[in-house]
């Protein structure tokens, strides 16, 4: 998949393209849907998403507390996953907020893009006609909102079922307070940035490191038993011993186990990860999950 950050200036081939509108923020089932539409009906052009980096939310509300599923690199691995061959990452400025929706359909799509066909969701903002019915389950519609609300109370395998795979945050592993290491439990720290932060708690997590699968036990939180202040992602790997250090890894929520609580010694926060590794390690071998 190629990524363009301007709808100007395009090179001819990645013009003339079948083009789906939106955030595409998780890229989960509900977008799929709307990219075997467009390909649907027009099977003899190029996929391409037009989207947006920041979220025009993030952009217009930056008070906000943070709320993605997934950071453009993790969504450009996603699109890429489910076929898309362009995508045309567009900067969300002032300047672009104050395109009128002629201006848009008339310099983005038609002179820019040379779009040759349309598909969006239907809760895409500037309504165009080609919108697609949102796909449903038995819960109802398939939406960013719904997925981050399972997250939020603690299901990240339901939240799963919606993406089509497990959700995923992705950064730099940085040091920390290395206390770890200090009761045999060395971890990953991974700041949430601009991720949403899921329930705070433990999970059971997986991710792929230099190409080979790893299971491990998280903490999403502050970390309470040693004063912590910022909340963050806490990793420990079983059976790996490399450094991660700068490194940029993405962790897979699979189930979560507990939440967060504080501990009176460091004693007892050993013995609890004990019981945390073991419950993770068991669900993970029998779900089977191996790979972020």
């Amino acid at each position: 998949m190629k990524i363009y950050s301007s709808w100007q200036g395009l090179p001819p081939e990645a013009m003339g393209a079948a083009v789906a509108l939106g955030n595409f923020d998780g890229v989960h089932k509900g977008h799929e849907a709307v990219l075997r539409a467009l390909h649907a009906a027009r099977p003899d052009l190029k996929r391409g998403v037009l989207s947006f980096e920041p979220h025009p939310r993030e952009f217009f509300r930056p008070q906000d507390p943070a709320f993605r599923l997934t950071l453009a690199a993790e969504r450009a691995v996603a699109l890429d996953g489910v076929g898309v061959d362009f995508l045309y990452e567009i900067p969300f400025d002032a300047a672009f907020a104050h395109l009128t929706a002629d201006q848009f359909v008339t310099e983005v799509l038609h002179e820019g893009l040379g779009a040759r066909h349309l598909a969006c969701g239907a809760d895409f903002a500037f309504g165009h006609r080609r919108g697609v019915p949102q796909l449903a389950d038995g819960q109802g519609p398939i939406s960013s909102t719904r997925i981050r609300r399972l997250l939020q109370d603690g299901y990240p395998e339901r939240a799963a079922a919606l993406l089509g795979r497990a959700h995923v945050i992705r950064g730099e592993v940085a040091h920390g307070d290395e206390r770890g290491r200090t009761i045999g439990f060395p971890t990953a720290n991974i700041a949430l940035g601009r991720h949403l932060e899921p329930l705070r708690g433990v999970y059971a997590v997986s991710a792929v490191i230099d190409g080979v699968p790893v299971k491990g036990v998280a903490n999403i939180g502050l970390r309470p038993t040693v004063g912590g202040t910022e909340s963050r992602l806490e990793v420990h790997f079983f059976d790996y011993e490399g450094d991660l250090y700068g490194r940029e890894l993405s962790v897979a929520l699979h189930r979560f186990l507990r939440e967060e609580q504080k501990f009176e010694s460091f004693a007892a926060l050993k013995a609890q990860i004990d019981q945390d590794a073991a419950k993770a390690r068991a669900l993970l071998d029998v779900s089977g999950p191996k790979t972020a």
